[in-house]
Formats: C-alpha cells, structure tokens, sequence
C-alpha cells in the first residue's frame, strides 16, 4: 500500500444506469495504475451484464448491444479486476458513482478490496477554484492537457483522469514546498471547506 497520492489505481465504469439498487449493472471498466507519477500498468474490459442496454447508454458510450454479446460476464471480468487492484488506493472522477458500481459487482463475486478512495472531483473543486466547472472535459480543457480520444469509454476516461490527477498534485506540490503529496493529505483536503484549503496546505 503506498502512502503517496501519485501511487495508486484511476478507476472508470461504464454501466447500464445510475444506481447499482436500481439492477443497473457496469458494461465496462478501464483502469490505469500510477507508481510515483508514472502510467505503469492498464486494465480495459468490457462486460456482458446479462440483459440488453438502452439505446441511450448505446449513443452515449458508444458501447453497442453487438460488443456486450461478445463479452466476458460482469462476474469474471469483476474477479480479474479485483486481482489487478490487488491492495492499491483507488482515485475515479466523482468517485461516489464508480465506488457504489465497483462495491456492487464485487459484492456479486465475494471479492472486495483493501485500498481507500479518493475523489478527483471533490479535489478539484478545493483546487482548482477557477475553473467553470468540474466535469472531466471541462477539466481537460481547463488545465491544457491534450486529449486525444472518446469521452464516454472506460480506458480513456480513467487516463485522463489519471493525467488531471497528476497535473493536480503537482500544483498542490508546489503550494507545499515541493514535498510529496500524501495520500493522508488528500483526504483531508476532501474534507475541507474551499476557505480553509490554503490554510490546511500552509501548515501541511
């Protein structure tokens, strides 16, 4: 388990719905593992949840009924995924929805994870104060980071979010006399109101 926050999993899920309660299930997972700010591992599947999705997740995802029929079950693409976390920390954009997804899934299977979440969106609202919004594009857009692909699929979505995230920690760095940001930091920092980030950066 590393302390530092630019060790860890990026997470993304494409899924059938918002709500895991609902019997909305994930069609896809795309993950990149970061060790001391460096890409050094990826994981992108698709998976068949046992039903046909609407036409609205067709056209939003651009993940068709024809691709889920030739894919791995949730169940065995879930497991294979649980070995890749292994007991790494996990980072997704609005990590409250792809928590409830992967907690979900891996319920399913009676597979769970050790590593805590962190909150790329909750992060960037502390941070990144000008900014027009907080969506992963506008963020992209926002911090100059060449983007090259479809928003929308799981691998692409977590690479940007892992290239945001480092371009985040570097800033914080900065704030922070160059030291390593740890992981303990972050999650305070998520917890602090807007007003009170400098001051908890200050004495960090």
């Amino acid at each position: 388990m590393h302390e530092n926050a630019n060790s860890l999993v990026v997470l993304d899920f494409e899924t059938t719905g918002l709500s895991p309660a609902q019997g909305d299930r994930a069609i896809e997972i795309g993950a990149v593992r970061i060790e001391n700010g460096q890409v050094t591992d990826k994981f992108q599947a698709l998976m068949n949840p046992g039903f046909r999705i609407s036409s609205f997740i067709e056209q939003y995802t651009g993940i068709t009924n024809q691709m889920l029929a030739k894919a791995d079950s949730c169940d065995e693409v879930m497991d294979q995924f649980a070995n890749f976390i292994g007991d790494d920390n996990l980072l997704a954009h609005n990590a409250s929805f792809d928590k409830k997804f992967l907690d979900a899934e891996l319920s399913r299977i009676g597979r769970e994870y050790s590593g805590q979440f962190i909150c790329s969106l909750l992060v960037s609202r502390r941070i990144n104060l000008d900014a027009p919004n907080h969506k992963l594009g506008t963020l992209i857009r926002y911090k100059n980071i060449p983007s090259d692909g479809a928003f929308h699929r799981a691998l692409f979505d977590a690479e940007m979010t892992a290239k945001l995230w480092l371009a985040m920690l570097n800033d914080m760095e900065e704030t922070i006399d160059h030291k390593f940001v740890s992981f303990e930091l972050i999650q305070k920092l998520s917890k602090t109101t807007k007003s009170n980030v400098s001051k908890l950066l200050a004495k960090w």
